[in-house]
């Protein structure tokens, strides 16, 4: 398929409910987002949300603790832009309306929708709304509105404006993935001219501030009373453009927000260009199934769009789509999404990971407040760098959270070389995690064993609590001791003298290695596999007459000490690091672990089946692989999880990326060898990726019967390259 055949229709999804349309087509470019409410019936929660724009409630306690999260932190969800008021000449309103067509276009980032809207006296007009978002000029939104005839061919009178937000009520859920409401902003309208509104909107708590502005862009008049003559049966079009201002920490009006009066045709033009420049960069094409190709390129489309850009926001869990888990950023980033921006656009990963260095010193203060003398310990999540999660035992003692942000500094190095960031953000996070592990944990005598353990931790499984020495938080900390003593080496070696300023002695650089050569792991001899932790092992196995489809997800219907007695997995967790560390195991002995832990695995996690996947093809176990990749790919647009209308899964979207490259192609990268094995399943024809690999850009090309590596641009890459277990020379394309 040609990049321009790249349409996400109505017929492509699975769930024709509005509130789950809204998510599907929303549009987004890391600033700022607009969920694709219906204009005319709109949603009681409005559809604006702006990365990093929240509000803060105190949390309540039945018996607090010393070092409970003390604020929830939750984005606001802004007015309906979208929204727009439509009345006959003589008075009738049109009060509903039914969407019979939508088309986003993967190449330009416009939205196409078509509506049949109606008055309760019948008459009926049809409507059709194009909407495009600013990309490179990321302040700006522009929507069009068409008018034609439908059984009614008389005169129109359109109103729109930014409204004031009426107060929601809270509807009680068990879920904890839905967001809590924040309540209403303090909002202030003026109108500057018959055809622009300035809406300003401060918090109350976390004392921010945003200005928005509307105008009317295709004729000289009221934004609040326009005429449409539809009596000549022609279309007629309507055009607004919205400029979403930089959040504010004085509370007061942005004095830089300027709103420059454009068109939607430039400001398509803006977005395509920034469009034509993603897939260039990171275009990845599967023959075979067109269902999968599209599905792998709308993950890609929307990974994108939620990304902050700017190194003082990050990747909410559900993007800019929906406010689903508060709009808060969790490990997700790191281990899901920062991957496909470290591969294909390191300047992103680069910000994404200065969002993290910026939050430090609350990182700091967290770890001193649960008794740490030492070290940094990330907030598990939150939006301002301080923890918001209530309920310790899945939050907090998730401290994993730690070496997951080092290793993705590690990541980021290892393709990039950029001894600028280590110096300036990344070396500080990654000693500073490390001596938050050097702290928390503790040395102990088991035999002749001296060993360094760390209890009472809570790993990715989220069915599994406060444990001893779960198996990936000790793998992950031993990498982030050894990560430790390399930059420090990489310093020493590119930029002498620097090492010094960070405190660190060759003494210390001592205490790292030993640490590192001594984390305990878990082993069962028995089973002969790593063990989840000291206890996994020992339980029962969850009930089977418990284990029927209305019974998941578990978290939905059992009480968390019901699920933590039992042997039972949310998500991949020991095989998650195995997935991370490939030189661990020899396939004999992933094919043992993956087959145990296959089988107590609910997969009630959107982020567990990526990582089965890839695996899987690991293993070579293709057809497995590619049925996993399938849930995987198409998780939102089918629905699997019963909860996109919340908003998008991004780490989801982040693994099917994932799925296809480090699974299909078997990808990764151990000293300084870019490695490529071919997995790809007799389900598909032909996959075709691009990735970044330092100054240079890859295109990897499978079939059932080859596997090409040829340099786009940029030079010849100095890292070695394998292709099925045999070093190749690359060759760039002319």
């Amino acid at each position: 398929m040609n990049l321009q055949d790249y349409h996400l229709t109505l017929q492509d999804v699975s769930d024709q409910r509005p509130e789950y349309l809204e998510t599907i087509f929303s549009l987004g470019n890391g600033h700022f987002g607009v969920r694709a409410n219906d204009p005319i019936n709109g949603n009681p929660i409005s559809g604006t949300l702006i990365n990093g724009f929240y509000e803060t409630a105190p949390i309540t306690y039945g018996e607090a603790g010393v070092g409970y999260a003390q604020k929830h932190q939750t984005i606001l969800n802004l007015p309906d832009l979208r929204h727009i008021h439509v009345t006959t000449n003589t008075g009738h309103h049109f009060t509903r309306s039914k969407r019979t067509a939508t088309d986003l276009d993967l190449s330009s980032g416009k939205l196409v929708e078509d509506y049949l809207t109606s008055t309760e006296q019948g008459e009926t007009v049809r409507m059709t709304v194009t909407s495009v978002m600013g990309q490179q000029r990321s302040n700006f939104w522009a929507i069009g509105y068409t008018f034609a005839p439908g059984n009614y061919a008389g005169g129109l009178l359109i109103s729109k404006s930014i409204a004031v937000p009426a107060e929601v009520e809270a509807i009680a859920s068990a879920d904890p993935r839905k967001t809590r409401l924040a309540g209403v902003p303090i909002c202030e309208t003026t109108f500057l001219a018959a055809d622009l509104q300035r809406y300003h909107v401060k918090t109350h708590n976390t004392k921010q501030a945003v200005t928005l502005y509307l105008g009317l862009l295709t004729a000289q008049a009221s934004l609040l009373q326009q005429s449409v003559d539809l009596s000549d049966r022609q279309p007629h079009t309507l055009e607004y453009e919205v400029y979403v201002g930089d959040i504010s920490r004085q509370n007061t009006i942005d004095p830089s927000a300027m709103f420059v009066p454009t068109s939607l045709d430039a400001l398509t033009a803006d977005s395509r260009d920034f469009w034509q420049d993603v897939w260039q960069r990171s275009e990845v094409a599967v023959e075979g199934n067109d269902e999968l190709d599209l599905a792998i390129h709308y993950n890609v489309f929307q990974l994108n769009q939620a990304a902050g850009r700017d190194g003082r926001t990050n990747i909410a869990a559900k993007g800019l789509s929906g406010s689903g888990y508060e709009g808060h950023y969790f490990w997700d980033t790191e281990m899901y999404m920062l991957p496909y921006f470290i591969y294909t656009n390191q300047q992103m990963a680069r910000q994404l990971l200065v969002y993290r260095y910026q939050i430090l010193p609350k990182a700091r203060e967290r770890a001193h407040a649960l008794g740490a003398n030492q070290g940094a310990l990330f907030a598990w999540r939150t939006i301002n760098g301080e923890e918001a999660s209530p309920y310790f035992p899945a939050g907090t003692a998730q401290y994993h959270i730690d070496a997951d942000i080092a290793y993705a500094v590690g990541k980021y190095y290892e393709i990039t070389r950029d001894l600028d960031f280590i110096l300036q953000c990344g070396f500080e996070m990654v000693l500073e995690t490390a001596r938050f592990w050097e702290d928390f944990g503790s040395w102990q005598q088991v035999g002749t064993d001296c060993r360094f353990e760390f209890h009472t931790v809570t790993g990715p499984d989220e069915y599994t609590a406060l444990v001893n020495n779960n198996y990936y938080t000790n793998r992950l900390a031993k990498h982030n001791f050894q990560l430790v003593v390399d930059l420090a080496r990489e310093i020493q070696k590119r930029s002498p003298g620097n090492l010094e300023t960070f405190g660190v002695s060759e003494s210390d650089l001592d205490v790292y290695q030993n640490l590192a050569d001594h984390v305990y792991l878990p082993y069962s001899t028995d089973l002969k596999i790593n063990e989840q932790d000291d206890s996994f092992l020992d339980k029962p196995r969850w009930p089977k007459d418990r284990s029927t489809p209305d019974n998941f997800p578990l978290l939905l219907h059992y009480h968390p000490l019901t699920i933590y007695r039992y042997q039972v997995a949310k998500q991949a967790d020991t095989l998650l690091a195995e997935y991370l560390f490939p030189e661990d195991l020899t396939t004999e002995e992933l094919k043992r672990e993956y087959r145990y832990y296959e089988g107590v695995t609910t997969h009630d996690s959107s982020l567990s089946r990526s990582i089965f996947s890839i695996l899987a093809a690991r293993m070579d176990d293709r057809e497995k692989a590619y049925n996993y990749f399938m849930d995987t790919a198409r998780m939102d647009l089918v629905n699997l999880q019963g909860n996109t209308a919340d908003g998008l899964h991004l780490a989801n979207l982040g693994g099917s990326w994932l799925a296809l490259v480090a699974g299909f192609s078997g990808f990764y990268v151990q000293d300084e060898v870019v490695h490529f094995t071919n997995h790809l399943p007799k389900n598909l024809k032909r996959l075709t990726y691009r990735m970044k690999i330092a100054e240079s850009v890859l295109e990897i090309d499978l079939t059932a019967t080859t596997t090409n590596v040829t340099v786009i641009s940029g030079p010849i890459p100095t890292y070695g390259v394998s292709v099925n277990g045999k070093l190749i020379s690359l060759e760039k394309v002319s």
